[in-house]
């Protein structure tokens, strides 16, 4: 796995091992970030569920100005910290070892909010996920902001008070791209 674009353009991300990371793939990212085009640019960003940080990576490589990474299984938290480091983009990110919906509880709490978030959750907890999920995202994101999910081909969820601008099915994945209305 690489980075599609930006400053850090090819360069090689590591992966945790095992099958309990499924980081997105390149043709994803490329989407996805090409659908997003500015936004992306001096944005803060919050990647849940991040696993081996290439979401959070991709933005910060294509202008970010800084991510919030949020996982809390040790193995993907050791390949974020890996990728960090090679890439030199320890002044621009912060790891949050944490559950992701603590973590999002807390920064709705906090009154913060982001111009980007990544929500990648394992497949088979979204059903389960979806509910809270729905309920507290719009609180964390900006005005102008863009909220990624995704989800199994099959799967996804609405998120009331957000419109959806973007809706593709890419391999095995669902990607839906939502805005505030």
């Amino acid at each position: 796995m690489r980075i599609v674009a930006g400053q850090h353009r090819s360069r090689r991300l590591a992966v945790p091992p095992g099958k309990g990371v499924r980081p997105t793939s390149d043709r994803a990212r490329e989407a996805i970030f090409s659908s997003l085009g500015s936004v992306v640019v001096e944005a803060r960003v919050l990647d849940l569920f991040a696993g081996s940080g290439a979401m959070g990576l991709e933005a910060l490589s294509r202008g970010a100005a800084h991510c919030l990474f949020v996982e809390r299984d040790a193995q993907a938290l050791a390949a974020i910290k890996t990728n960090i480091t090679e890439l030199g983009e320890r002044e621009r990110a912060t790891i949050d070892k944490a559950n992701a919906l603590t973590t999002l509880k807390r920064l709705v709490e906090a009154g913060e909010t982001f111009d980007l978030i990544v929500v990648d959750p394992p497949y088979e907890a979204v059903p389960k996920l979806a509910p809270t999920l729905a309920e507290l995202l719009p609180q964390v994101v900006t005005p102008a902001g863009r909220i990624v999910l995704e989800t199994a081909a099959a799967d996804g969820f609405e998120v009331p008070g957000l419109v959806e601008r973007y809706n593709r099915r890419i391999a095995a994945a669902r990607i839906v791209i939502l805005g505030p209305a």
